[in-house]
């Protein structure tokens, strides 16, 4: 059986793939009027491939005489085809009211071997409302343990990942007022036919849906609307695939009908299967090793860029001081100089008078007279501006062979008396 498919991808992908395949589409539904889904469950609204005919079917001009059971000539080009959404699990035309969920599951399947005979609630459909019901693939529970209790989730598809196409039947329904305001609504709806299993898939459940090849006779036979009888042609075509299918177990979260996942349709052992708990940590190993592949010390690359500027808050690093170009300094020669270098430090930007004594210096290094008012000095946080000359940080030594003179000493000497 079938009673559950995937069908993740939007109605105008499936329009491009099934024209690549050789399917003529004249029409098709919006990409919001189908529901996207790996986990497609029934009563939800499917895409379907037919020929566009009226809702009663294609005309039965030679149903009388039975000659339309042996037209080989057909012309599918004289009828648009169309992809059209409906829901999964098939309503008959004569209905009155809408049945209950349990009673829809009952027709979600229909069996090949229920078509043999000219009768039954198939009849009509199987004459003038055959389709195709398009999948990426469906999924089949395998019966493990004593009693069949444990059941394993298979996904069946394609091995050239095509489309799948399913033959399928259709049929459209207006029930009457219920007073749910359903009344007069057309509701289109369609089932799958299931066959025997293959050979490779007998393991896994004893039937399987009906897959026809695209782009061939047995299709064109199967759509062909002219074909309005039931026919030992049309009874052959339903048989086991004959094609190469791939078939492997997948995360039982799809046994839920609420649950929606691409990972649905990824073997559950595979590497690209993101919900495998064993991948989860492989991959983790794998990328620890990778970077240490890369960088086997384990070193930590500097990688901001770095500003110029004078304070060390920043978190970048400070630059590199340009070397300064012009006659060289050294310790002795700044020596000889301490007060222009006590002034540019007390007051920058300023030069002092020679004629000064160390008190005044000392004084002007406290205070600032500005109009007859004294300005007390900003306070300092402690931190020495670093200067963007080389000589800056340099610690300013005395040289033992000089003998300075009064005026020219240190603060550091005045405060050492």
């Amino acid at each position: 059986m079938c009673g559950r498919y995937a069908l993740g991808i939007r109605a105008s992908f499936v329009r491009h793939q099934l024209q690549q395949q050789g399917l003529p589409v004249d029409e098709a539904p919006d990409d919001d009027e189908a529901r996207e889904t790996y986990n497609f469950p029934p009563g939800a609204y499917g895409l379907v491939y037919r020929a566009d005919v009226p809702d009663q079917g294609a005309p039965a001009d030679n149903e009388e005489n039975g000659d339309a059971a042996e037209v080989t000539n057909t012309q599918p080009e004289s009828y648009n085809y169309q992809i059209k959404t409906m829901k999964w699990g098939l309503i008959p035309f004569w209905t009155k009211r809408s049945p209950d969920y349990g009673s829809m599951l009952k027709t979600i399947n229909c069996r090949d071997d229920s078509l043999i005979e000219d009768r039954g609630m198939w009849t009509t459909m199987k004459r003038k409302k055959r389709c195709l019901v398009v999948a990426q693939g469906f999924y089949e529970w395998l019966k493990k343990g004593p009693g069949g209790k444990e059941k394993v989730p298979h996904f069946v598809k394609r091995k050239d990942g095509n489309l799948m196409c399913f033959a399928g039947l259709w049929d459209c329904v207006q029930y009457e007022d219920s007073g749910d305001g359903s009344a007069g609504e057309k509701l289109y709806t369609y089932t799958i036919i299931t066959t025997d299993s293959n050979k490779q898939l007998k393991f896994l459940h004893d039937r399987m849906p009906v897959i026809l090849e695209p782009d061939t006779e047995a299709i064109k036979i199967w759509l062909d609307p002219k074909r309005n009888k039931w026919s030992k042609e049309l009874q052959s075509l339903l048989k086991p695939f004959e094609g190469e299918l791939e078939c492997y177990p997948v995360s039982k979260e799809v046994g839920k009908v609420g649950n929606n996942s691409p990972d649905f349709i990824i073997p559950v052992d595979s590497k690209e299967n993101k919900n495998n708990i064993a991948n989860f940590f492989g991959n983790a190993k794998a990328k620890k090793k990778e970077s240490m592949k890369e960088n086997p010390e384990g070193k930590v690359e500097e990688t901001r860029s770095t500003i110029d500027h004078e304070s060390t808050e920043d978190n970048a690093p400070l630059p590199v001081p340009e070397p300064v170009l012009g006659k060289k300094h050294t310790l002795e020669e700044d020596d000889t100089q301490p007060d222009a270098k006590q002034q540019k430090l007390s007051s920058p930007g300023k030069s002092s008078s020679p004629s000064k004594t160390t008190e005044e210096k000392i004084a002007s290094s406290l205070s600032k007279t500005t109009a007859g008012k004294t300005v007390s000095p900003q306070k300092t946080t402690g931190r020495t501006p670093r200067s963007g000359t080389s000589n800056a940080g340099a610690t300013m030594k005395t040289s033992p062979n000089k003998n300075t003179e009064k005026g020219t000493q240190r603060i550091t000497s005045f405060f050492g008396k």
